[in-house]
């Protein structure tokens, strides 16, 4: 980890922030000083946007964004280039968040256009059909639902079949001999959506599933495997409006992998980690965009994502991990990594482009090249206290100094979307 720390002091060196950006982004502001583009001009990147600490803290929208986001719509309101925003947050449909996006940004913004840390399960069809116990917080049946789960158990339902099992708060113990209100599935796998509200009745339940194989009217056993668990969104912390980042949803699981392996003395394991940095997220976003630039008909493949994030433990490296493989052609031409999506999502196979009927497909192969990062300095990111010398990815994930080193330092969304225009030499018409 001693590196971290001259990482995260050289993001203010002189390469990173040259004199000459401020000369182009002026430059941007007074219409470009380059070929001028004509409206039959096609995009070849596309946006991945981070929500927290980018376009909003907390529920105070960041005062770029708006601003940014009118240079990205045409005067009808269709985005002249291919735009995603992608979160860790998974306390509410994709359709909520659009509709919260739209009324900050003032833009109209699909679910389409939304990836939640949670999104990428829709590709997990192996575990569609098995019974799920999902934790989390906000409508956590409905949006299992929409991802294709059929038969999806909750804390609650958990909890209130078996009451006895929570007994940390003394006032929510059963006061009477309790009969349970319904029968329940062996449960088979567990999903965790995001961090929950009350957390010590998720860790004893979630580890109680753990131990019993799903079955909890048997005692613990530490079955070895255990029960598949799927988690979604790593985040150790995360900003909103206090002037420090708060817990999320990887201090959560820092807690649950610690207590099993106390009682187990094994270590736990994942079947998938999910939501910025993994690479399943970065390719299910690839994914989108491909689809909007299908939608409108741009014959040209986009080769070139941005992602605008201000975390670099999430945003910065997820997506210099991802642009690593799609530099190094692993994605391109051997497809080891999609082949690795298919076996743990269930497909029977990673799709080549080349197929007829199969290049919108959630499993071919990519058409980008590159995926740079961009670090804003309204969120996690802060340039004046950069003192951190302790990795805060998550624990299956190793700490490299290039992966937490940003392609380009900006002070806001606004600096962000001007310099990626001139880098592409893009006018928006």
């Amino acid at each position: 980890m001693r590196g971290l720390l001259s990482a995260l002091r050289g993001l203010n060196a002189p390469g990173h922030r040259p004199a000459a950006r401020k000369a182009l982004i002026a430059g941007s502001r007074c219409g470009f000083c380059g070929t001028p583009a004509n409206s039959k001009t096609q995009p070849r990147f596309g946006l991945l946007f981070d929500i927290d600490g980018v376009l909003v803290r907390g529920k105070k929208p960041i005062p770029a964004a708006r601003k940014s986001f009118r240079k990205l719509v045409d005067s009808q309101g269709r985005f002249v280039v291919p735009v995603v925003f992608v979160t860790n947050a998974g306390n509410c449909l994709r359709q909520t968040k659009a509709d919260q996006l739209t009324d900050i940004l003032g833009v109209p913004i699909t679910q389409d256009q939304v990836i939640m840390s949670h999104s990428p399960l829709r590709m997990f069809k192996k575990f569609h059909e098995k019974c799920v116990l999902v934790s989390g917080q906000g409508p956590v049946l409905e949006i299992a639902e929409t991802l294709g789960f059929k038969n999806v158990v909750s804390i609650d339902m958990l909890r209130e079949t078996f009451p006895l099992l929570d007994m940390v708060d003394h006032n929510r113990r059963p006061k009477l001999p309790f009969n349970p209100v319904r029968n329940l599935p062996t449960i088979e796998a567990v999903i965790l959506f995001g961090e929950p509200i009350r957390w010590e009745t998720n860790l004893q339940l979630i580890i109680d599933v753990l131990l019993t194989n799903g079955d909890l009217n048997s005692p613990h056993s530490s079955p070895t495997p255990h029960l598949p668990l799927l988690a979604c969104n790593m985040d150790l912390m995360w900003m909103a409006e206090a002037q420090s980042p708060r817990f999320g949803h990887g201090t959560f699981l820092v807690c649950l992998e610690n207590i099993y392996q106390k009682i187990t003395g094994q270590e736990l394991k994942y079947e998938a980690l999910m939501g910025k940095p993994s690479e399943l997220t970065y390719h299910y976003a690839e994914y989108l965009i491909r689809s909007q630039a299908l939608q409108r008909q741009w014959g040209l493949p986009i080769t070139s994502l941005y992602a605008i994030g201000d975390n670099i433990m999430t945003d910065v490296y997820g997506a210099n991990l991802y642009s690593r493989q799609l530099e190094e052609g692993v994605a391109r031409k051997n497809s080891k990594a999609v082949a690795k999506m298919a076996a743990a999502t269930g497909a029977p196979a990673a799709l080549p482009q080349e197929e007829e009927g199969v290049w919108e497909s959630e499993l071919a192969l990519p058409a980008a090249t590159s995926c740079k990062s961009v670090l804003v300095c309204t969120g996690v990111y802060d340039p004046r206290r950069v003192t951190e010398t302790v990795f805060h990815g998550h624990r299956d994930f190793r700490f490299e100094a290039a992966l937490v080193d940003p392609h380009h330092l900006v002070q806001d969304v606004g600096e962000a979307v001007d310099l990626i225009f001139e880098q592409e030499k893009f006018v928006p018409q």
